[in-house]
């Protein structure tokens, strides 16, 4: 996997500031520079915060497995890692047990649209679900800034 090139979104942010202070006069010029130059560690920090967030987002959409972001000469990577557990149960003879649900109709019909659009009867997809939801290991984890993975510079 490539990584992305944080660069060029701080670039871009540096030369909409620098447009912006072109309506100025040189002085304003000048002080948008500076501006930009002083920003530019934030920017940066502030788009690996976005980039945590999207691989917290995307594990959280996961039925397995994990999204971790690695930082390679500084811009980061957004990486599959598959967890080593047992996968979920998928057929009738892997179900111990039984539960009757009873939902509004307009769920059970998001519900089948996303269960036919991953491929998988109504049943699996809940129950991916609900042991995503349910694992204490990912549970453990939301709202934080946690990023996890390895540096190489």
């Amino acid at each position: 996997m490539l990584p992305m090139n944080l660069a060029a979104y701080v670039e871009a942010l540096q030369q909409d500031l620098a447009n912006v202070a072109g309506i100025g006069d040189e002085a304003v010029a000048e002080a948008a520079r500076r501006i930009a130059a002083a920003l530019e560690p934030s920017l940066r920090l502030r788009l690996m915060d976005a980039v945590g967030e999207a691989a917290a987002e995307l594990t959280n959409q996961l039925p397995e497995g994990h999204v971790e972001v690695r930082v390679s000469a500084g811009e980061p990577e957004l990486v599959y890692v598959p967890d080593p557990g047992a996968p979920a149960p998928t057929s009738l003879e892997d179900l111990s047990a039984r539960i009757t649900l009873r939902l509004p109709e307009t769920l059970k019909t998001i519900v089948d649209a996303a269960a036919h659009e991953a491929g998988v009867s109504a049943n699996t997809w809940l129950v991916q679900q609900i042991t995503r939801s349910a694992d204490p290991k990912r549970r453990r984890h939301k709202g934080g800034r946690r990023m996890t993975g390895y540096g190489q510079g």
